[in-house]
């Protein structure tokens, strides 16, 4: 009777995983591979290099072979793990919200230099701005999306992470009263439609139209929001809006009419954060 063939090893299965990645023009295989077969085999990427002889379990190579085959299609890495650390805390991900990025952290960063107050979050997608200021201020914190999707993922993460959020689902924030809130912060849609073609296909193809498109100029959302935030923050209130390349002069002059208007921008020093005062006046 002849022998079984000779089962594939962790660290081959590693190293084919790169080649594949590769071929197929996937940014950072290594890391790819590493963060996918580690969570098919259930242990940390040191293993992988520990125990390279070790034979790949069949549950673990058609998790992976899986996930390979996804990711080598243009699906996100954090679309396939379910998972993006954002602030130091592992937030939920699904393909009805956007990946959180590490810029939307300096959003947060300026939050916290005011004074803790009653705060909500426009457009919360998958919560990372509502449950971590919750969390960093405990103070009472609301969050609104449009999307019934991303506010169960956000009401999820809020959950697992222990945040007290109320969510409310809205098209900005109709249903609060006027002058109630002392913040704001949001991280609306603000991609030009015709930027489209030139986006990286994981954005492109997979995360949510609605969370990244805002018309021509990608300002609509920000039209809109002008007049909502002023409606809505008590006089002295504050607003804090991440916004996208080229837009800081645009989105200075739409908030030209309000008090300690800056804005401030990201590692790379690209504009990214408007940061903005009602008038203790109107």
């Amino acid at each position: 009777m002849a022998s079984e063939p000779p089962k594939l090893t962790v660290g081959a299965a590693l190293q084919q995983a790169i080649r594949f990645l590769s071929e197929h023009g996937i940014d950072s295989p290594r890391l790819t591979a590493e963060v996918l077969l580690g969570r098919a085999l259930q242990k940390e990427r040191v293993y992988l290099y520990s125990h390279p002889e070790a034979p790949l379990p069949e549950l673990a190579w058609i998790h992976f072979g899986r996930w390979l085959h996804e990711r080598s299609q243009g699906k996100p890495l954090q679309y396939i793990t379910r998972e993006q650390e954002f602030y130091g805390r592992p937030f939920r991900v699904a393909p009805g919200v956007l990946i959180p990025r590490p810029e939307t952290e300096l959003l947060v960063e300026l939050a916290l230099r005011n004074e803790a107050t009653t705060v909500l979050d426009i457009g919360t997608g998958s919560g990372i701005l509502a449950v971590t200021l919750a969390l960093e201020w405990n103070v009472p914190t609301f969050a609104t999306d449009l999307s019934a999707d991303a506010l169960a993922i956000a009401r999820t993460n809020a959950q697992d992470l222990g945040a007290t959020v109320h969510f409310v689902r809205d098209d900005l924030a109709s249903a609060f009263a006027d002058h109630s809130l002392g913040a704001i912060v949001t991280n609306p849609p603000y991609v030009p439609a015709g930027d489209a073609p030139n986006l990286q296909r994981e954005v492109r193809d997979w995360e949510p139209a609605a969370a990244l498109f805002s018309g021509a100029d990608g300002l609509d959302h920000y039209r809109r929001l002008e007049p909502v935030c002023r409606r809505l923050l008590r006089p002295g209130g504050w607003l804090l809006g991440e916004f996208g390349h080229g837009q800081a002069e645009a989105i200075a002059a739409l908030f030209a009419g309000w008090e300690e208007v800056t804005i401030h921008p990201d590692l790379a020093q690209i504009p990214r954060v408007l940061a903005a005062r009602r008038p203790m006046t109107y």
